[in-house]
């Protein structure tokens, strides 16, 4: 590839007839390698037998692709090898928390008892389990100065469904449904915060940050009324910065007999140090697969519990854990409580909660406190050691666990907040979170996590500053063809979006392959 790139043409590479570089193997579709007239495995003929699908048989083939098992392996391998991974190299998107998973955790979850349970094994047969699923609630609780815990939701967004579900519920009970409509969203708030008032009837009402990045107690008094239901804000904000009137900004939304709904996403700037229910906060979701372990979106399915307050708890979904005697049981039925039902059809990803405790007991108190305080590090040094060659509308504010530029210092370079990010590609380092929050024109949410060594982040400080000086020194060419490295290189965005190819088709006039 590195032929046809103007900027390398000082140092052209002789093309190669197989299309790999070295141990850089070029691989196609699984369906331009198999052949739909053969299988790595022998099949005996089906018996004769009666079609059950009234008329709604296939009546062409599948289109499968064959291929032996060592073919199939080495393809799943190729493509895994262009894969970029937490284990692989600093993962810093901002307000995603992408960071080192440890392997303890892992073998944990894998234990007989966590990693083969049945959601409908009988409950006798599972009290490990729900004693298990027992201490995490109380860890969480403890953590978040509540009143209670929703075990249920499966990740961020359905723990806000959960979260803003509850709230409904009590709304309801007070008999107030028809008239409290609207929900307060600040303009930096998470696209699903609205998205999820929206979804449950709700209209939302935008609140203006301010010039600091904060929302302040006067703009949400002047929002409020006997119309509003709740306010959703998140706390560190989307700026990376700690909502520092929250205790005025709950104090203000319960006297309007709204309630408080905290976005939990950032939750892993401030565990051990300040508890959400002390603040004011009625409900808040909490990823476990960010804050406690599990990379996010790395380890299959997450898990998004939701901390209740004493005003929400009686109206959490069923099902929920509950003492009896020396045993554990289940409610699965809300008859005789205030619950407003079912959102799950079981009670949670099991080996989400197994990781989460692992992480939580290894680590204690003391060591979770501590993990917020080196993310919190982490993130202000990046900041200082960049703060004089890339701008930020926060530059002289210490920011919790991520960094927040701008593209202000690029102006009139010729080089675009994008253009940055594939040259990262480039340097091996997955770009940072881009064009977010939407309240700063050109921004580059950096998150370097409590996980990062300081070797990684000096690395990582010194390859922004080259292209830093770089842009600066009009070195256009390295950005605009970016990435020059990668297995692909950029591709028509515009296009991709809006003109998805989704199904695989075999050019016309094209051989089989491996055909002879």
């Amino acid at each position: 590839m590195t032929e046809e790139n103007p900027r390398f043409s000082e140092k052209k590479l002789p093309r190669t007839f197989s299309g790999h570089h070295g141990l850089a193997h070029e691989t196609g579709l699984i369906f331009e390698h198999g052949r739909e007239d053969f299988t790595g495995v022998d099949i005996d003929p089906p018996k004769e037998f009666t079609p059950r699908l009234g008329g709604l048989e296939r009546k062409s083939p599948l289109g499968l692709p064959g291929l032996s098992e060592p073919e199939t392996l080495r393809h799943y391998v190729r493509l895994s090898q262009q894969n970029y991974a937490i284990d692989a190299g600093l993962y810093p998107l901002g307000s995603c928390t992408m960071k080192h998973n440890p392997r303890l955790n892992e073998k944990m979850a894998r234990l007989p008892g966590f990693a083969d349970i049945h959601p409908l094994q009988p409950l006798y047969t599972v009290q490990g389990a729900l004693e298990l699923m027992a201490d995490l609630s109380r860890w969480l609780i403890e953590l978040t100065g509540t009143e209670a815990v929703a075990l249920s939701p499966k990740a961020g967004a359905h723990g806000e469904m959960c979260g803003m579900m509850t709230i409904k519920a009590a709304i309801s009970a007070r008999g107030e449904a028809a008239t409290r409509k609207v929900v307060l969203a600040p303009e930096s708030a998470h696209g699903t915060n609205p998205a999820t008032a929206a979804a449950l009837g709700f209209s939302v009402r935008v609140i203006p940050a301010g010039e600091d990045g904060l929302v302040h107690p006067e703009a949400v008094a002047a929002a409020l009324g006997p119309d509003v239901a709740a306010i959703m804000l998140t706390n560190p904000n989307t700026c990376g910065l700690f909502e520092r009137d929250i205790v005025e900004i709950a104090r203000l939304v319960h006297e309007a007999g709204a309630y408080f709904y905290c976005d939990g996403a950032n939750f892993n700037a401030i565990v051990g140090k300040v508890r959400p229910g002390d603040l004011g906060v009625d409900a808040m979701h909490i990823n476990l697969h960010k804050t406690f372990s599990t990379p996010h979106g790395g380890g299959g399915p997450g898990a998004g519990p939701v901390v209740l307050s004493s005003r929400l708890a009686p109206f959490a979904p069923v099902p929920f854990l509950r003492r009896d005697g020396d045993k554990f049981v289940l409610v699965e039925d809300k008859e005789g409580t205030q619950s407003f039902g079912r959102m799950a059809a079981f009670h949670g990803q099991m080996g989400m909660f197994v990781r989460a405790l692992s992480y939580i007991l290894s680590h204690g108190g003391d060591g979770l406190a501590m993990a917020s305080e080196n993310a919190v590090l982490s993130a202000n040094y990046i900041r200082v050691c960049l703060k004089d060659v890339m701008s930020s509308p926060f530059a002289e504010r210490l920011c919790m666990h991520e960094a927040l530029f701008d593209d202000h210092w690029m102006k009139d370079s010729g080089v675009t907040v994008l253009d940055f990010a594939k040259a990262m590609i480039d340097e091996g380092i997955h770009p940072m979170t881009v064009y977010f929050p939407l309240v700063v024109h050109g921004a580059m949410l950096i998150e370097p996590t409590e996980s990062e060594s300081a070797a990684f982040l000096e690395m990582f400080i010194a390859t922004l500053r080259d292209l830093a000086f770089s842009v600066k020194n009009g070195e256009v060419e390295r950005f605009t063809g970016a990435p020059y490295y990668a297995p692909r290189t950029r591709l028509d965005e515009t296009a991709a979006a809006r003109k998805p190819v989704l199904t695989y088709k075999k050019p016309v006039g094209e051989r089989e392959p491996n055909a002879g």
